[in-house]
């Protein structure tokens, strides 16, 4: 028996909901059982309400308003908590054609992934201005680099998540989740691949992307500080030479003029810096070093969390019997 369960993050969603409701599906191929789950984060109007009317089977309520990468993690621990084997996320304003649910599920039914991305088709989507189509490019070429996988589209929010890649999904961003997610599959050396989807007509503006500027400053930092995150040792160590490398060929120079020309004196300043650039090129070194020995400890805390809700799932099962 498989159970999958569609989840959406709903922020003051009461217009938008019913549309994007009226076309998840209920029974899909080769799933048991299908149920929706809508996050209401901290919504000041009629959403919750709305949802209950049209049929939602679970509500994961935040008391105030925490941001989408929040809430798209509460909704995944609440459907884990639920039974669920599959995880489908989808947005409330409509944006992603819930008709190819089935096709974002099928290579975590087929056993070939654990993550499946959907990738919109971003040359074709009318209400997206062609900067934004160039930065959506650049940011999954970005993020590719960085995860060393081959996803397509990943600021997209419409993909499938097998259970066992929910229970080990952490996302420490407070902005959104898309990014994050991606790198750490990848880095975690799990199996995450995209599928083209289809997109629906313009229902309203994206509240996550206020401005091409902002949303492009904020995806960059996020991007800095996840891949500090996962590979901190490699974040630290291009700095590091940089720094070293700039005090090695002005220390050439000092010791040029001092021992060739003889005006050595008169770059006192220079040696200086290149004490400096020197003493700042190790330090970067150690605090790569530093750094790298948290996300090691880090990642222990992660397995063990890990196996601690297996070990949870496993007593469980054995009560019921």
């Amino acid at each position: 028996m498989t159970k999958l369960i569609i989840q959406i993050p709903c922020f003051n969603e009461e217009n938008a909901l019913p549309v994007s409701l009226k076309e998840l599906p209920r029974e899909i191929p080769g799933i048991s059982k299908v149920e929706w789950l809508i996050i209401d984060d901290g919504s000041s109007d009629r959403t919750v309400e709305v949802a209950k009317e049209l049929g939602v089977d679970h509500v994961v309520r935040l008391i105030r308003h925490q941001g989408l990468a929040k809430g798209f993690m509460a909704g995944i621990q609440a459907c884990v908590e639920l039974g669920a084997d599959i995880i489908v996320n989808t947005d409330a304003d409509n944006q992603y054609y819930a008709g190819d649910i089935q096709k974002l599920i099928q290579p975590i039914l087929d056993g070939k992934a654990e993550i499946v991305v959907g990738a919109r088709p971003i040359a074709e989507i009318k209400h997206f201005s062609p900067l934004k189509k160039i930065f959506q490019r650049w940011g999954s070429w970005l993020v590719r680099k960085v995860s060393q996988t081959e996803i397509e589209d990943a600021p997209s929010g419409f993909r499938a998540i097998s259970r066992e890649a929910a229970m080990r999904m952490h996302v420490f961003s407070d902005y959104t989740y898309t990014l994050e997610t991606i790198i750490q599959a990848g880095q975690r050396g799990m199996a995450i691949v995209s599928v083209p989807i289809r997109t629906n007509d313009f229902l309203r503006k994206s509240r996550l992307v206020h401005s091409i500027p902002a949303y492009l400053a904020r995806s960059t930092n996020t991007i800095m500080r996840i891949f500090m995150t996962y590979q901190p040792l490699s974040f630290f160590r291009l700095p590091g030479m940089i720094s070293i490398g700039l005090g090695v060929i002005l220390g050439l120079r000092y010791l040029y003029f001092a021992i060739f020309t003889g005006t050595g004196s008169g770059h006192v300043q220079s040696l200086i810096l290149v004490a400096i650039l020197m003493i700042l090129g190790v330090l970067l070194f150690v605090f790569g070093l530093l750094a790298d020995l948290i996300s090691v400890n880090r990642k222990l805390l992660e397995n063990v969390e890990y196996k601690v809700q297996r070990l949870d799932e496993k007593i469980e099962k054995l009560n019921q019997k």
